[in-house]
């Protein structure tokens, strides 16, 4: 089992956020290169979005299905990595201040991944944990960033130039 956390700087709502936008999978989950949910309404259980795997010039097309979800605190998905076989991964978010401690606990289920399983193949789960919670603190942060930049205006004040 591959257990990783990392601390995110943004109130636990908006990596929720972030989480629970199935177009948004493939910001943050390493390997892939595009999602879109296909059934139900992500994040809720039973739904599931499909999402792509570049090898060179072939693009594997999987699926990640929702097994558990408590809004804003826990999702747990089922990834289809097709001869790889099906991995659980449990992603819970925790107040920590004004920030978001983020856990993410996986293991192989079924397939290749789960016969081959070992401590060395939960050393490899630990580096991708370390890039995908990297980018989804990168995309988290920034989007936080944005929000806070982003000019909003001021009641009964017309913008410059307009008449």
């Amino acid at each position: 089992m591959a257990r990783r956390h990392r601390l995110i700087r943004v109130d636990p709502s908006a990596v929720w956020d972030v989480l629970a936008d199935g177009h948004r999978y493939a910001e943050w989950v390493v390997g892939t290169s595009r999602s879109e949910p296909v059934r139900g309404q992500w994040p809720h259980k039973d739904a599931a979005l499909r999402f792509q795997v570049p090898i060179g010039p072939l693009k594997l097309v999987n699926e990640t299905v929702v097994r558990h979800c408590e809004e804003g605190v826990s999702l747990e998905l089922e990834a289809h990595a097709g001869v790889l076989g099906t991995a659980r991964i449990a992603i819970e978010l925790r107040p920590w201040g004004e920030e978001c401690l983020v856990i993410v606990d996986e293991h192989p289920l079924r397939g290749a991944g789960g016969r081959l399983h070992n401590v060395g193949f939960d050393a490899l789960i630990q580096l991708r944990h370390r890039a995908m919670l990297a980018r989804l603190a990168k995309l988290c942060e920034g989007l936080e960033r944005d929000a806070r930049d982003t000019p909003r205006p001021v009641p009964g004040v017309e913008a410059a130039g307009r008449a």
